[in-house]
């Protein structure tokens, strides 16, 4: 009895800790990862088999894994070491009281298990016989890659100056097509067709890379201005969505391995050199604007709206830390000059930097 009581003792932290676990893991299935921006930040980055990416097994456990690095560190979330060699080799249907009287069956049936034949290997998905399947996925990329030709084509300089325009404006149009599809296949569209619907659906979107595309994209498309430093933000954007994609869903091509593999290693490993490139075009573009109020083709209106989107990209997760150090390297380099030879633009030097800060 004594022995009985102290077993029961024992068990009473684990069996709260165990259910305390199966509340959490309760809590991370019921989360709402579509309406979280960094789950789709976090699945891009992910590599997965692409047999594997539409098991809903191999999705829950990922997003147990967010839900632990985001949410609660306190969850536990076991491996999963038998993804890729125990389902392999199991047939796909298989009812759960079958597996487990398998699992139980004595071992002096050994003769009878030698005498059946091997399960059938799985049945391969579509995805994995066919790479180019046109889901939602497959979609953005080929507007990204068509875009990463275009703009490639746009800032060549042997090309004639209307053709050259022409392919920056199509690379500026392909890039609003791809950001707002992204846009709404991530975020969909707001609950009604009223302000304070609108206005949600804003907040979640308003710090995301698709948004901060979409809008860049938009005032430069619509501008008259011809600016051919334009076509390399959006260059590096689809360069490295390609890179990724093809990395992710390309990787047993032996097209991919002989030609593609190294400069798609290339692109990931140099990312934050592409995205320091493409924050100084940006903001060479802002004084660009800047210059060209002094010309016939000035649009006070649109060069506001894009300091704006730029006062943004400086606060905005996923573009501050690369604005920030271009900004501070261009401040480095000017204020020495301005405090030596116009030490009257300090004050509104000042004045800007306040509204910039706000």
């Amino acid at each position: 009895m004594g022995g009985g009581d102290a077993s029961g003792l024992g068990a009473g932290p684990e069996r709260e800790q165990e259910e305390e676990q199966a509340r959490k893991r309760a809590a991370a299935a019921g989360y709402d990862y579509e309406g979280d921006a960094r789950w789709a930040e976090y699945w891009s980055n992910v590599l997965v088999p692409p047999h594997l990416a539409s098991r809903p097994d191999v999705v829950g456990h990922l997003q147990r894994k967010f839900y632990q690095r985001y949410i609660d560190r306190d969850l536990v979330v076991e491996p999963m070491s038998s993804i890729g060699s125990t389902q392999a080799s199991r047939p796909e249907v298989r009812s759960s009281s079958s597996a487990s009287s398998e699992s139980v069956r004595p071992r002096n049936s050994g003769s009878s298990s030698r005498s059946a034949a091997p399960p059938p290997p799985p049945p391969q998905t579509d995805r994995a016989a066919n790479p180019l399947r046109f889901d939602a996925r497959t979609i953005h990329f080929s507007i990204n890659a068509w875009v990463l030709v275009v703009a490639g084509l746009g800032m060549l300089p042997i090309l004639p100056k209307h053709l050259a325009d022409r392919a920056c404006k199509l690379s500026l149009l392909g890039t609003i097509l791809s950001s707002g599809y992204s846009l709404y296949s991530t975020y969909g569209k707001p609950r009604a067709l009223n302000m304070q619907a609108i206005q949600g659906w804003l907040n979640s979107v308003l710090g995301t890379k698709d948004f901060i595309h979409l809008m860049f994209s938009l005032l430069l498309f619509t501008s008259q201005l011809h600016l051919k430093i334009a076509a390399l933000p959006v260059f590096c954007w689809a360069l490295d969505h390609v890179a990724r994609f093809l990395r992710r869903n390309f990787t047993h091509s032996s097209f991919y391995r002989a030609y593609l593999e190294e400069p798609c290693l290339w692109v990931e490993t140099n990312n934050t050199t592409l995205s320091l490139l493409s924050s100084n075009a940006e903001l060479a573009l802002g004084f660009l604007l800047i210059i060209s109020l002094f010309s016939w083709r000035r649009n006070i209106i649109q060069t506001f709206m894009y300091w704006n989107l730029l006062k943004l990209m400086y606060r905005a997760p996923v573009t501050s830390s690369y604005h920030q150090s271009t900004w501070a390297k261009i401040g480095r380099t000017v204020n020495p000059y301005i405090h030596r030879y116009a030490p009257f633009l300090q004050t509104p030097i000042s004045t800007i930097q306040r509204w910039w800060l706000r």
